[in-house]
């Protein structure tokens, strides 16, 4: 119990981070990382479908406009980002849930009823807003729910669980463009809207998922974090069917009398967090740029460059979306191992060399489609796990109290400087019908990797297998 003076001495992370494995800790994973699964699925029908919205007879998108509606979708998800996160840190993990899902669900099923550019960029932006919320909520929750142990290959799976949405996205993009199966113009459409319902499935998991116990203690409600823990042992322990680990011995001294700890955060990410802010900034920007630049357009690149017919674009987006997948379920165990300092330095070092070196043939013309899809295969089996430990960093480099708003302000300036500018460069790249001009995209792509790559060799924080609480203490810690 609190006592007068507001001063509370807990031994919840001890407690979450010692229990064993159990279907709770797969609950979390497929309830909060299907998102990624949905985002995947997203961003991956625009890709497959941007030949598609070229020939629509009602929107007619020339490749500018598909690298604008690209640029509005990552506006919308900066915004929602910023201001669900806010919300997020304030009111409670599990609260914005509902309130993200169903602005994704309904701004998705819009986009498959646009009838010209300018609605379709709304509904992009507004479909980003959703899926942007997710992001910052569904990252620090998970973070806050596994135990310490297995936090970093957790987090980059279901960070990369975003090109199983890919995959199916790909796969989906060939049925509904297969005139055999449904006119074209109705086939784009009916993907959309089928990916918007599905995101009805999220609603349901989610309904069997706790608030965070470790947001709880550090905003004022300590006895209910100590009920909802006692909660989750219980049922760990009627899974496993085995007494629970013996608790870690210490105890944190937490203030309870503050609810709002955004003005104090603020202050701590540009001094007491400065290395970990200049690390999150750079990750996430090189990250977002390339990414995006490339993901973003590949399917114009194909049918402009290799002549592949628009129907056929998901089979090339599939072995690259598996790669991406694979990526971080095959290498996220080293992040727990060998550590984070040197696999972030190598995974984006190597990423940002293979990439230049690949946009050099693409530019000497020394690739064909199939070449030039599994180049980049290879490449972003690197850069997924690279990508997704920006958001492992961000996520437990910061105090609690503020990790959600953390992970969105640099999710959010990523996004804003690397992923927004680069569809729409990469789409006016792409308009000048010059191989040249596209590689120096790549370019820029590749260097920022590297220079990323530098900066987290000086400044990344060796963050496994320690309590998020070790690595960055509360704010509210006395």
């Amino acid at each position: 119990m609190a006592n007068p003076g507001h001063i509370y001495r807990t031994n919840v992370p001890n407690r979450l981070d010692r229990l064993p494995w159990a279907r709770f800790h797969w609950l979390v994973i497929f309830a909060l990382g299907i998102a990624w699964v949905l985002d995947g699925l997203e961003v991956t029908i625009v890709g497959s479908l941007s030949g598609a919205l070229s020939e629509s007879p009602m929107l007619h998108l020339s490749g500018s406009q598909i690298g604008a509606a690209a640029s509005a979708y990552l506006l919308g998800a900066v915004g929602g980002a910023l201001f669900f996160g806010w919300l997020t840190d304030r009111l409670g993990r599990k609260k914005l849930f509902t309130v993200t899902v169903l602005v994704y669900v309904a701004a998705t099923i819009a986009c498959g009823l646009s009838w010209n550019f300018w609605s379709f960029a709304c509904f992009r932006f507004l479909t980003g807003a959703g899926i942007g919320g997710e992001y910052a909520a569904v990252n620090a929750t998970i973070q806050e729910l596994i135990p310490a142990r297995r936090r970093g290959f957790t987090d980059l799976v279901v960070n990369g669980s975003f090109w199983l949405g890919a995959a199916i996205g790909a796969l989906g993009s060939y049925v509904v463009l297969d005139p055999a199966i449904m006119p074209p113009e109705i086939g784009w459409r009916a993907a959309f809207i089928i990916g918007g319902l599905l995101g009805f499935l999220v609603l349901l998991l989610r309904q069997f998922l706790p608030e965070s116990p470790r947001w709880l203690m550090t905003h004022g409600q300590p006895e209910e974090a100590e009920r909802v823990v006692a909660e989750i042992e219980a049922r760990i322990e009627r899974e496993t069917g085995k007494p629970l680990p013996t608790v870690p011995p210490g105890f944190l001294t937490l203030r309870t009398d503050v609810k709002s700890w955004f003005r104090a955060g603020a202050k701590a990410l540009v001094t007491t967090y400065l290395r970990q802010t200049w690390l999150g900034v750079t990750l996430m920007a090189a990250q977002a740029f390339c990414y995006n630049a490339v993901f973003f357009t590949y399917a114009l690149i194909l049918t402009r460059f290799y002549d592949v017919r628009s129907g056929d674009v998901g089979l090339f987006i599939l072995p690259f979306a598996i790669g991406n997948f694979l990526g971080p379920l095959v290498l996220g165990r080293l992040f727990d191992t060998i550590g984070r300092r040197i696999m972030i330095t190598v995974t984006y070092g190597l990423s940002g060399v293979l990439m230049v070196l690949t946009g050099w043939m693409f530019a000497m013309g020394w690739l064909d489609a199939v070449q030039q899809t599994m180049a980049w295969t290879v490449i972003f089996f690197v850069a997924s796990a690279a990508a997704s430990s920006a958001y492992l960093t961000v996520g437990e480099s910061f105090p609690l109290e503020v990790r959600a708003i953390a992970i969105a302000l640099f999710y959010a300036f990523g996004t804003g400087v690397g992923g927004v500018a680069g569809p729409a460069l990469f789409g006016v790249l792409i308009d000048t019908g010059s191989r040249v001009s596209i590689f120096y995209g790549y370019l820029l792509g590749g260097v920022l990797m590297i220079v990323a790559a530098v900066v987290a060799g000086f400044l990344a924080v060796n963050a496994e297998r320690r309590p998020l609480e070790d690595v960055a203490p509360p704010l509210s810690a006395v």
